[in-house]
């Protein structure tokens, strides 16, 4: 049975989208469910929600404040200036910095400019940066000092310009507005250009580049605004409307998904102020949310776990609080009622979506996450349709068990100069094929139950165990090795390594650490190193039997805790 508070949802939804109503659904040419009276461009999007939340303020960083109509008079200046410089539309504009206004204006500017915003992972070592900078080929890669220092050290040709981005934004975005002149006209976009490269790790090792187009991305950032705007209207239809502004701590980085859609977009959207933070520090959290009466959070699950184990919690007024999101990964159920107990003036939220999806898939609310706290949601309906893959790719009835599989006009449009990639992500319907294992209860609630990639995710850092894998091998000692999850109360799961050296027996964890150092992200190196004096285990087909291998060493990790 449906709950009550998804009958009031689906209530405000149909009179939300019904004719007259204040988004004006249609199809795209797949008949795939679109919004067709808010800017399918980001461009427009820009000008458009930049003036409509003009003297918002958009940005926070340290004493620094931006309006929305600063942002985009700033950007707008920016891409006049990548124009005059030659980029191109269609050109990739690479973005390789921490959380900064900077940042947020590099991107708004290279999509003006007609660029592709090719958002570089800003943990990436230079092997990790190599191989994405060579996959996509720059024109102009835009970095912060530390990133700009190890691009450099990868020894390609690009043109990089290094932003000093600890100085207030006009002062950042000196060396790359020297070259802007009069007279440069910003080219004309249409919905079906391609608008992002994100970088996602998947079962195959090396990164790929999740390519979409602008009807793509702002698709996905309008279901996050359909999605709050309904849940706004709840809450004043429920005597209860909001007592401070709309405002979140970006907490996670801009890089990923979560960061650049539902939290950096979808604010332009709904004229939700930013404050921004480098880097992560549950300590300075707790101060920005007092001081800047922070009302929505979302991270990783770990994230809000630190929020809640935190010793200086109490001494923070966290009342403004409202909403506390997590994405990325599974939310350990013992969470939920914690969080409650924790934040009694915030409720959880849970939600699932992909790189692949522009974030898009399913969301759990309010008392329906506390009554269903292991489920990810219902799919953000009329956007994402869900369907459950059998063997043979047919649809799977209610309650069976199958690959889930996302449809909707927010997918990418498919993975950057790998058709074969593609083909294989993609049914001749259109779904996306996920990777993950689950089923729709009979209320249309969706439960992950296994992951048919073979990845770990790492408090919300997707890691593939093969290139973890490749990077063992590289070790001139090591004969075989295989990399998996094992659980972790805090992250959720890391890495572990089980590792074979045929002759050198001496080989210790600290030296293998040491060598992946140089060539993995630190958020990949294995947590646990285990090391064999005889061949790994096989299956029978010659493979590593890695099933064998996980819950031996998971049940030790397991005994530790």
């Amino acid at each position: 049975m449906p709950s009550e508070l998804d009958l009031k949802y689906d209530a405000v939804l149909g009179a939300v989208t019904a004719p007259g109503g204040r988004l004006i659904m249609g199809q795209d040419d797949q008949g795939r469910a679109i919004v067709t009276n808010f800017p399918a461009t980001l461009p427009v999007f820009f000008d458009i929600f930049c003036t409509l939340n003009g003297a918002v303020e958009g940005v926070v960083m340290g004493e620094e404040r931006l309006t929305y109509a600063e942002l985009n008079a700033h950007a707008t200046k920016l891409a006049h200036a990548l124009v005059a410089r030659g980029i191109r539309k269609g050109d990739r504009v690479a973005i390789a910095m921490r959380n900064c206004p900077a940042w947020i204006v590099s991107y708004m500017a290279a999509l003006k400019a007609g660029g592709i915003a090719t958002l570089v992972n800003g943990w990436w070592q230079p092997d990790e940066l190599a191989y994405g900078l060579q996959l996509t080929e720059p024109s102009l890669v835009i970095a912060d000092a530390p990133r700009a220092a190890r691009i450099e050290a990868t020894g390609l040709a690009l043109e990089i310009v290094s932003l000093p981005v600890e100085k207030h934004l006009d002062e950042a975005l000196a060396p790359l507005l020297a070259s802007a002149r009069d007279g440069t006209s910003l080219p004309e976009i249409t919905p079906e250009d391609d608008a992002t490269i994100l970088f996602t790790s998947g079962s195959t090792g090396a990164a790929k580049g999740a390519l979409s187009t602008h009807r793509a991305v702002t698709t996905g950032v309008y279901a996050y605004t359909l999605g709050l705007a309904i849940l706004l209207a709840l809450k004043e239809m429920g005597g209860d409307p909001p007592v401070n502004p709309p405002k979140t701590l970006v907490n996670v980085p801009l890089f990923h998904v979560t960061g650049a859609v539902p939290v950096m977009l979808n604010s332009f959207v709904i004229g939700r102020g930013m404050v921004l933070m480098p880097k992560w520090d549950p300590g300075e959290a707790l101060r920005l949310i007092e001081r800047e009466t922070i009302t929505y959070f979302v991270g990783v699950p770990t994230m809000s776990l630190e929020l809640m184990q935190h010793p200086d919690r109490d001494r923070y007024d966290l009342r403004s609080l409202t909403d506390i999101a997590a994405g990325g990964a599974a939310r350990p159920v013992s969470h939920v009622k914690r969080l409650q107990e924790s934040f009694t003036a915030a409720q959880p939220a849970l939600g699932y979506g992909l790189t692949e999806t522009n974030a898009v898939g399913c969301s759990n609310f309010w008392s329906n996450y506390a009554s269903k706290p292991s489920s990810t949601g219902r799919p953000q309906r009329p956007i994402v349709e869900i369907a459950m893959l059998g063997e043979d790719g047919g649809h799977l009835a209610t309650g069976e068990t199958g690959e889930i599989a996302i449809r909707s006009a927010a997918n990418i449009r498919g993975y950057w100069r790998d058709p074969a990639a593609t083909a294989a992500a993609f049914t001749p319907d259109g779904y996306f094929r996920t990777g993950d294992i689950g089923y729709l209860d009979e209320d249309g609630y969706l439960f992950i139950v296994d992951r048919k990639k073979d990845i770990v995710i790492r408090g919300g850092e997707n890691i593939s165990a093969q290139e973890v894998e490749a990077a063992c091998y590289s070790h001139p000692s090591v004969s075989e090795a295989s990399v998996f999850g094992v659980p972790d109360e805090r992250l959720g799961e890391v890495p572990a390594a089980v590792i074979y050296c045929e002759t050198d027996r001496k080989l210790d964890p600290d030296e293998l650490l040491g060598f992946l150092h140089e060539r993995l992200a630190a958020f990949k190196l294995p947590a646990y190193l285990w090391f064999w004096h005889e061949p790994l285990p096989k299956l029978g087909t010659g493979k590593i039997d890695k099933v064998t291998l996980r819950k031996k060493y998971s049940g030790e990790v397991g005994a530790q805790g």
